[in-house]
């Protein structure tokens, strides 16, 4: 794969790191997920309570083909340990609040020392420094902070949450596509680079196009009231969500003869010479009114046939069956502690091919001591760090392995 013999070592938790780190692991990376001896903060959360078994889905969402170290980074024990880590990685990862993981004893002037070549990447709310720095930092209160709520919604129903943690998944990708470049960086000059990515800006780079034409349009907080059907405040009438007599549909931007055609609308085609940006909210309420008079499939047909851009509103539970996703091998089934569930593939392909699921540790320190035995611990030497408790290593069942987790 692409990051083979890349070793990497993550103190991240929550979603934005482990995210990161999940897409260069399935990259090909070595990544080595340190995790506190009581396990990281997503194996005891998940979303809407869903455990399989004991196994979080908030974990498995983002954290597969990691090998798992549970390290006390409070006792010196544990801090040697997370040193000689340190010293053999080619990247370092963290996402706690700034200034944490320094007092925690891993300065990057220390780290810069021994490993002079070490990327060394972090992943906060705000960033490292400025008057909101140590502000918790988090999806919905970014999505509050950077105007993608107030946008998403409009002044006659509110500001309007996005319904996933977009703020966080994106943010997971661009501090990976930072890692990349310091890895580029990092093959041509032997130099260590020092990434800082952070959710406000993550937040505000999901938002460029709106944010940009706001400020260089002049425009107020006017401009953002719209019909309910219009997706954005930015774009022209159609491009939004309308109903059908047993669906939703949406609709993009097309020509407004031509739609008036297939919804053969009388009204739609008087107005069809309209600035479909200015009378937005009454050309997008003559579309739903036309749109309310068909089925979905009726409307299918009609729009294929002209080649309007339209697309059905799908739910989750609709999108295992979707012939598209099928083919392009977004899901995948495993079975976790007997169970079948999906997981949602690397979202990339390489050479045409989905990389593959190596491992998934679904337990604490599943890999302590494999990892510790490759980076010169003796057995002797760890044994004594797993008895000190600055260290766990936990023992997985060997009757279980098989069917506790496969592709």
């Amino acid at each position: 794969m692409l990051l083979n013999d890349v070793r990497i070592v993550s103190f991240c938790h929550f979603l934005q790191g482990p995210a990161a780190a999940q897409y260069l692991a399935d990259m090909g990376a070595d990544v080595i997920k340190a995790e506190p001896v009581g396990g990281a903060h997503e194996r005891h959360w998940s979303g809407a309570n869903v455990f399989v078994d004991d196994v979080s889905g908030f974990f498995l969402c983002a954290n597969r083909n990691k090998r798992s170290v549970a390290i006390d980074l409070k006792s010196d024990e544990g801090k040697r340990v997370a040193w000689r880590l340190i010293e053999q990685a080619d990247v370092v990862m963290e996402n706690f609040r700034p200034g944490v993981f320094e007092r925690l004893g891993f300065g990057w002037d220390e780290m810069k020392r021994r490993n002079p070549s070490l990327i060394f990447a972090s992943a906060s709310g705000f960033g490292s420094t400025g008057p909101m720095a140590l502000s918790p930092g988090q999806d919905l209160l970014i999505q509050a902070r950077s105007g993608l709520a107030s946008v998403t919604g409009n002044p006659a129903v509110g500001p309007t949450a996005v319904g996933a943690a977009i703020v966080d998944q994106h943010g997971g990708a661009l501090m990976a596509m930072g890692i990349l470049g310091a890895l580029v960086r990092r093959h041509r000059e032997n130099k260590g680079t020092r990434v800082e990515a952070s959710l406000i800006n993550s937040g505000i780079d999901l938002q460029g196009e709106a944010i940009v034409n706001f400020l260089a349009g002049n425009k107020t907080r006017d401009v953002l009231k719209r019909e309910k059907n219009l997706a954005t405040w930015f774009h022209e009438a159609p491009y939004g969500i309308y109903p059908t007599s047993d669906a939703h549909i949406v609709i993009s931007l097309c020509d407004p003869k031509v739609l008036a055609d297939a919804l053969e609308s009388e009204e739609l085609r008087e107005n069809a010479d309209a600035d479909r940006y200015v009378e937005r909210d009454t050309y997008a309420r003559m579309i739903a009114a036309a749109t309310a008079e068909f089925t979905a499939s009726e409307l299918a047909e009609r729009f294929d046939a002209r080649g309007i851009w339209w697309a059905p509103i799908r739910y989750y539970d609709e999108l295992l069956n979707d012939p598209q996703l099928q083919h392009a091998q977004v899901f995948r089934e495993v079975t976790v502690r007997g169970r079948r569930i999906h997981l949602v593939n690397h979202p990339n392909r390489y050479d045409g091919q989905v990389p593959e699921l190596r491992v998934l540790a679904v337990e604490i320190g599943e890999h302590t001591r494999e990892i510790l035995n490759e980076h010169g611990f003796g057995g002797d030497e760890i044994d004594e760090l797993v008895r000190s408790g600055a260290v766990v290593a936990r023992q997985v069942d060997a009757s279980k392995t098989e069917g506790r987790v496969d592709a």
